[in-house]
């Protein structure tokens, strides 16, 4: 968590320090004018995006296909276009990088494998606990709960 924290603060100061670099190379409008530009581009892509990703997902479920790629590829456009709209020209770049296609796939595939890797370990972690005898594990997402099926009978008590 201290890494976030040190990143968190340190940001905003590392983005000032561009500011005035770029604007003491460009002058202060233009490089003002770059950044609000750079903004103005990150609204208009949330805007877009969002739009684009619920699209895609729909014709993936109407194939029968589960849409994970196209929404880890919307969630990186959507950080993309937050990144933009942070004015600065380091969360700018930041942002374009996540926007270009190739950048954007190879980032979700990344994601996409941790999330497996992630959900393998705790299976296993599971499986290894209900082995032991430990407390069973909660039903994964996605599964069916075990259903038994039977018949009763309300009787009231009089």
């Amino acid at each position: 968590m201290r890494p976030f924290l040190l990143l968190f603060l340190l940001f905003p100061v590392l983005e000032l320090f561009v500011f005035v670099k770029v604007s003491g190379a460009i002058g202060f409008f233009p490089a003002l004018l770059l950044v609000i530009l750079g903004s103005m581009l990150g609204v208009f892509v949330l805007r877009i995006a969002g739009l684009a990703t619920a699209l895609r997902a729909r014709e993936s479920l109407n194939r029968g296909e589960l849409p994970a790629q196209t929404m880890l590829e919307g969630l990186m456009l959507a950080l993309g276009g937050g990144l933009l709209i942070l004015p600065g020209f380091i969360s700018d770049v930041l942002g374009l990088v996540m926007l270009l296609p190739f950048t954007r796939r190879l980032l979700a595939n990344k994601m996409r494998q941790r999330a497996e890797e992630q959900a393998i370990r705790q299976r296993a972690f599971a499986d290894d606990l209900q082995s032991r005898g430990g407390p069973a594990p909660r039903e994964p997402v996605g599964r069916e709960p075990d259903v038994i099926e039977g018949e009763f009978e309300h009787r009231d008590p009089k």
